[in-house]
């Protein structure tokens, strides 16, 4: 089976289509964008670096799959994903973040994933170290120079018998092997050992006039100095359970080579990281065309033009190196109910070459976004009640009302999208999830018919004035 990063584009959006219903557009561009990694990554070397990515700009309104679509794409790629929301970057001399901190985020999630991976390669030597150690704080071994017995000295050798130990150190090594057994079998996960926890040095170090620093320089100096404090251990009194999930972490460190883990993660960053930047209408400025803005319109033009270097390509210092952005794809997100996207200045919508408008969604989206994703709100219901041995069933017309209550306070209170539903689901099953296990006990069986749901959510549709305050 080909591996999940190098789908091609039909596979990419029917990988899709399991979790995310409709907005077939927005699926294709992101699919196109996200092979066209690979296909730069595997042209000619002369031209490898100028190929730049196609920037996506996604217009819909909220709940429709915005994000979802850049989440789940990141996944299917195994690529380092940030999710921001513009409108908290504001321009310097304003409250807010550095707009550099995105890509900050992006190579600490590329670093985090890297680390994982060899982790999970280090695994079973990492296993068997922590094996060593919980081994060696029940029976601690012995040198070999034991007590000699009789026999070991030349004494009794006529004696046939060799299961009987000759010292102390046979001795020890049998029961230490037979402990070993039990450790593997699970027989002493609840056998109290004391065993030695490393802390992070340079715990609680302060900066003094960190204000005057940026946060690289800050972050670098505080891990400078961390390195150079000795790092204290304490003994702890734990079960070997314990033991083994405190050891195997400390264990898998010492095996992982951090400056390669660093190196392989900003490569990762620079060619597949994703970074999704919602509510970018936020910092459109609707005055933009009439003539210089004045008050917020001035920070959000700031802002766009601190994001402009990052979206065009520039390289950020980041605590574990320097990162290119010439790669990396920008997803960006709004429902632009207020400003359009030509409010955005020149140079930055030239930054975002694909637009993708998605749809509304109608009664059948609701109706499929219950029945067919992977992660369907009934599915998760359904487990829920799973977990107290009580079974659950949605039938068809029940499913066709809570989609059609859900589509109706969309209509005549606030358009939330797919994010009603949630709010129709939890009124219609709290009293089932408050009665159990209490009133209704295990091996039950719940179906939610169509009478019910009408007569359970009766309420939410008639008192607007109440619906409007509920999400």
């Amino acid at each position: 089976m080909m591996e999940k990063k190098y789908l091609t584009p039909q596979q990419i959006v029917a990988e899709l289509d399991k979790y995310i219903i409709g907005q077939y557009e927005a699926k294709r561009n992101v699919a196109i964008a996200l092979r066209n990694r690979w296909r730069r990554m595997n042209s000619r070397a002369d031209i490898q670096g100028e190929i730049v990515p196609n920037n996506i700009l996604m217009i819909g309104a909220t709940g429709v799959g915005k994000t979802e679509i850049a989440r789940r794409l990141a996944k299917i790629a195994d690529a380092p994903f940030v999710k921001v929301e513009a409108s908290k970057f504001t321009e310097v001399g304003y409250v807010g973040r550095d707009v550099e901190s995105m890509v900050r985020d992006l190579v600490e999630q590329s670093v985090n994933m890297v680390r994982a991976r060899k982790k999970e390669e280090v695994k079973e030597r990492a296993a068997q170290a922590v094996e060593d150690t919980i081994l060696d704080a029940l029976i601690p071994p012995l040198r070999s120079s034991g007590t000699v017995t009789n026999r070991a000295a030349g004494f009794g050798t006529n004696d046939s018998n060799n299961d009987t130990p000759t010292n102390d150190a046979e001795l020890n090594e049998r029961t230490r092997h037979h402990f070993r057994e039990k450790i593997r079998n699970g027989e002493l996960e609840d056998r109290k050992i004391e065993i030695d926890i490393k802390g992070a040095g340079g715990q609680g170090v302060g900066m003094i006039g960190a204000g005057m620093m940026d946060e690289v320089s800050m972050m670098n100096l505080q891990e400078m100095i961390s390195g150079m404090m000795p790092k204290k251990s304490k003994k702890r009194k734990v079960t070997v359970a314990e033991a083994r999930t405190l050891l195997l972490e400390e264990e898998a460190a010492k095996l992982i080579d951090m400056d390669e883990v660093k190196d392989e993660a900003i490569r990762r960053a620079e060619d597949a990281g994703i970074i999704f930047i919602d509510e970018i209408d936020k910092i459109a400025s609707g005055s933009r065309k009439g003539g210089g803005g004045s008050g917020p319109d001035v920070s959000r033009e700031g802002v766009q033009r601190d994001l402009l270097p990052i979206v065009e390509g520039s390289t950020v210092n980041t605590k574990h190196g320097m990162i290119k952005t010439d790669h990396v794809l920008f997803i960006a997100a709004g429902a632009f109910h207020i400003s359009k996207p030509s409010d955005l200045i020149p140079e930055l919508q030239g930054r975002f070459p694909i637009r993708v408008e998605l749809n509304n969604l109608t009664r059948e989206d609701f109706v499929q976004i219950l029945k067919e994703p992977r992660n369907a709100l009934t599915k998760q219901y359904q487990a829920l009640f799973e977990a107290e041995q009580v079974m659950i069933d949605f039938t068809d017309d029940a499913i066709e009302e809570i989609a059609e209550t859900a589509f109706v306070i969309n209509a005549e209170v606030e358009n939330i999208g797919a994010r009603r539903l949630h709010t129709v689901m939890s009124r219609l099953l709290n009293e089932f999830l408050f009665d159990v296990p209490d009133k209704i006990g295990p091996n039950a069986r719940i179906t939610i018919n169509a009478a019910m749901v009408r007569e359970k959510l009766s309420g939410l549709v008639k008192n607007k004035d109440l619906s409007e305050f509920i999400l």
